[in-house]
């Protein structure tokens, strides 16, 4: 594989670098991709590329996508993981967008797509519930047939984001009796404003508010909100999860990551020496290093396989589970650099007037929220346990 930039493709990377450097909202500088931004921060920097054009650079080019190649895609992903973007929310762009402009009708493509593409509607994702997680077939949510209408009844939970939905997708169960759990699932888009449905928050160990419990009682949809063919849910269920878990890998980030770390560990001393000095702390970035390289060259093979024509198969499988892995191994990291430091009940002292004030070097202060945020990425997409179980079958026959 040749990995050196052709003279077009550098001009390419120049030009988007120009461009973030000149458009992205100066409020957003230093913030990364937090629980705590509003709405709006979260949309302004997917708004701006929506006037663009450059929103969703793997759509087709028919749906707005931007026809890039492979590399033109690697390219973006590296620029915006430089200057550290907030990139589009990828419950839309990524997920309920290719299931609506490979499965949808022409009037949903219609009503739908323009609004994921310029980042002016909200989507969330109605999957996952309390009974059913990596058994996602096993969800209890129903929707029963009335008239033109749907009648949804039941409870979705960790909705990341949902409080802030405009519009969401859910799963439901419209044929009780069918023989396979698999079987009798439809997808279904929901106005998240419809009466009778409930958003509740649910706080996580870093204390943010990322998720939620999303409530269902007799919230009545228009059949026309239903994608492609009642009881066939499940066949779209599958396709957005195989885009989803490419999403999940963030190798341009784990790079941006690991050179956050060699500086820290640069600064950080060990015994009166810089920590990066520590034989068994270096071995360890390294390893990482090792590990996401490889990563990254299945990463690109898998682009210039969606880029030929064909989905994500397997490879969004092992794009999750070894992404997800890296990313936790690398919070582990930054937790060791932090030391003492990074307790997650040793941030200040009081000071006069109630005031407290963090202690210890600034990296520091979010390592240990970071880290238990990042538990999360091998469960969700599919747990990696899940995400082996679809490999060994597909694969070895087993």
């Amino acid at each position: 594989m040749n990995l050196e930039f052709s003279p077009e493709e550098i001009a390419f990377r120049d030009e988007v670098r120009t461009f973030i450097e000149e458009n992205y909202p100066k409020e957003l500088k230093g913030k990364g991709s937090r629980e705590d931004l509003s709405k709006e921060e979260f949309l302004a920097w997917h708004q701006i590329l929506g006037e663009k054009g450059w929103s969703v650079p793997s759509w087709p080019v028919e749906y707005g996508g931007t026809g890039w190649t492979p590399t033109q895609k690697y390219i973006w992903s590296e620029e915006n993981a430089r200057a550290d973007t907030i990139m589009p929310l990828p419950f839309g762009v990524a997920m309920v967008g290719p299931v609506i402009y490979t499965f949808g009708n022409e009037e949903q493509k219609a009503k739908h797509l323009p609004g994921i593409r310029n980042g002016t509607v909200w989507w969330s994702q109605g999957y996952s519930e309390p009974g059913a997680g990596s058994d996602l077939a096993g969800l209890k949510t129903t929707a029963v047939r009335d008239g033109d209408h749907y009648v949804i009844n039941g409870q979705k939970t960790w909705t990341t984001l949902a409080q802030h939905g405009d519009w969401g997708f859910f799963l439901c169960r419209t044929d009780p009796t069918a023989k396979k759990k698999q079987e009798g699932i439809s997808f279904i888009l929901v106005d998240m404003n419809s009466p009778g449905l409930e958003v509740k928050p649910i706080i996580t160990v870093d204390g943010g508010h990322e998720v939620n419990e999303v409530w269902l009682t007799d919230v009545r949809v228009p059949v026309e909100n239903l994608i492609g063919e009642e009881n066939k849910g499940w066949t779209y269920a599958k396709f957005l999860l195989q885009h989803e878990r490419s999403g999940i890998a963030g190798v341009a980030r784990s790079k941006r990551g690991i050179e956050r770390l060699r500086e820290i560990a640069a600064n950080q001393l060990d015994n009166g020496k810089p920590l990066l000095e520590n034989k068994d702390f270096a071995d360890k970035i390294s390893q990482l290093e090792i590990d996401l390289t490889a990563l990254e060259f299945t990463e690109l093979r898998s682009l210039a396989g969606e880029s030929a024509g064909k989905g994500p198969g397997l490879e969004s499988s092992l794009l999750k589970i070894k992404g997800t892995e890296i990313q936790q191994r690398l919070t582990e990291l930054v937790l060791e650099a932090a030391g003492n430091y990074a307790s997650p009940y040793f941030r200040g002292f009081p000071e006069e007037g109630g005031n407290t004030f963090p202690i210890g070097p600034e990296f520091a202060h979010q390592a240990a929220p970071t880290y238990f945020n990042m538990r999360k990425t091998s469960i969700y997409g599919g747990s990696n346990e899940i995400q082996r179980n679809i490999i060994a079958k597909a694969v070895l026959g087993l």
